[in-house]
């Protein structure tokens, strides 16, 4: 079996790599299909499986990371406004907003 899950540099799964993975597996599996060849289609859904998890702990990664950073950018945003100290509340704005979008970019569909 493929492992996908840690085939970046850093050993942290990516969604272009869990991507990739699945398209090469499904590719994989086809051909098997085609030819009849069993090993071929057994490789191809081992592949596509371990890219479908490596995009998706990318994802639940990424919306995580994107939740810390609006709680964080909230709090120094507040913090912020509490003190007077506008350049803490504006830099807290800007990380909330980060985050947000994070989030959306991660959520699931």
């Amino acid at each position: 079996m493929t492992s996908s899950a840690n085939n970046t540099m850093s050993g942290e799964p990516n969604k272009l790599s869990g991507q990739f993975h699945s398209v090469k597996g499904t590719v994989v599996e086809t051909i098997g299909n085609l030819t009849g060849a069993s090993s071929w289609q057994e490789s191809g859904k081992e592949e596509h499986a371990a890219g479908e998890a490596e995009y998706n702990a990318a994802q639940a990664k990424g919306y995580v990371e994107g939740t810390v950073d609006r709680i964080g950018g909230k709090k120094d945003a507040i913090a912020g406004a509490v003190t007077g100290d506008k350049s803490q509340q504006a830099a807290g704005n800007v990380r909330h907003d980060k985050g947000e979008a994070q989030q959306e970019i991660n959520k699931n569909a």
